[in-house]
């Protein structure tokens, strides 16, 4: 599960923060063992590593038995800067990335980061130079395990070519935008499949909203779950399950409706009848802007 992007700052943060850690206890409490977070989940620049330190506090604060909390799993990503004014940007750099996996594993109170991610690629770098920089990250202690996100299948191959793989103690997951409303780089599951690595969709809900009627996919969604008496959420949630044995979705987590909400999801399997429904879904959303933004020089 994702633990929550950023406290607003307009809200009582001690409310918000008491929500949060409910929420992650009752995921902790219900057998959810992956968390993720990203170094630039903050409600500043200046507090970067927040969301990190939350969930370490949040796990420190946790009922659970020692046994418990060291089979969880901490993921976390860098890459992604934030400077005065919150002027956002990326750096690929080997020397930048081992000091945010550094801070990271710090503010996660971890001698090491189970799963460390590669958030954004670096436009002012070759993908080349990138992939090298990331090779030699993956050899620092801080890191457990290396995975990537935002990267075309193209970009996943040449990457696995260089650092291999699981089975090489390479790359271990790619964290890419795919839900109902966004299915662009579908080609990405296939790499997973082959080299056995795991996909983490992000933004896994978008498009069954309540908020979101008006998303063309909205209606085909909902039209089962009223057929099946469950949510929109949980539809999505077994439609994502079905496309690959490698999909795990990573829902966020702000309060403890949504982690139940988001468990009942993988109780729930769809028929022949919903997936043949499913099939033809309205046209995707067109590639990110932002992430056309982010591909490397070359």
């Amino acid at each position: 599960m994702k633990a929550s992007r950023q406290i607003a700052m307009s809200e009582d943060p001690a409310a918000v923060t008491a929500s949060v850690f409910d929420a992650l206890h009752l995921a902790m409490d219900l057998g959810v063992q992956l968390f993720d977070v990203a170094d630039i989940y903050a409600p500043s620049f200046d507090t970067i590593g927040h969301n990190e330190r939350l969930l370490a506090d949040a796990i420190k604060a946790w009922g659970g038995s020692s046994e418990q909390k060291s089979n969880l799993i901490l993921a976390t990503k860098g890459g992604i800067t934030r400077s005065v004014g919150e002027i956002w940007g990326r750096d690929g750099s080997y020397d930048y990335l081992a000091s945010a996996a550094e801070a990271s594993a710090k503010a996660l109170n971890v001698d090491s980061i189970d799963l460390w991610q590669h958030h954004r690629l670096d436009p002012s770098l070759t993908f080349t130079e990138q992939v090298k920089n990331l090779a030699k990250l993956n050899q620092l202690g801080v890191i457990t395990r290396m995975g990537v996100s935002n990267q075309t299948a193209k970009q996943l191959r040449q990457l696995i070519g260089e650092i291999g793989g699981p089975a090489d103690g390479g790359v271990y997951t790619v964290q890419n935008q795919l839900s109902p409303w966004y299915r662009n780089d579908m080609d990405v599951i296939e790499v997973c499949e082959e080299f056995g690595l795991i996909f983490l969709p992000w933004t896994p809900m978008r498009g069954v909203r309540e908020t979101e009627i008006d998303e063309p996919v909205y209606s085909v969604f909902h039209k089962i779950a009223t057929q099946r008496g469950v949510t929109g959420f949980e539809v999505a949630n077994a439609w994502l399950r079905s496309l690959s044995s490698t999909i795990i979705p990573i829902p966020g987590v702000t309060q403890s409706a949504s982690v139940q909400n988001s468990l009942a999801g993988l109780a729930f399997e769809l028929t022949e009848d919903d997936l043949l429904a499913l099939r033809d879904l309205p046209a995707s959303a067109p590639m990110d802007a932002e992430l056309l933004r982010d591909q490397p020089k070359i």
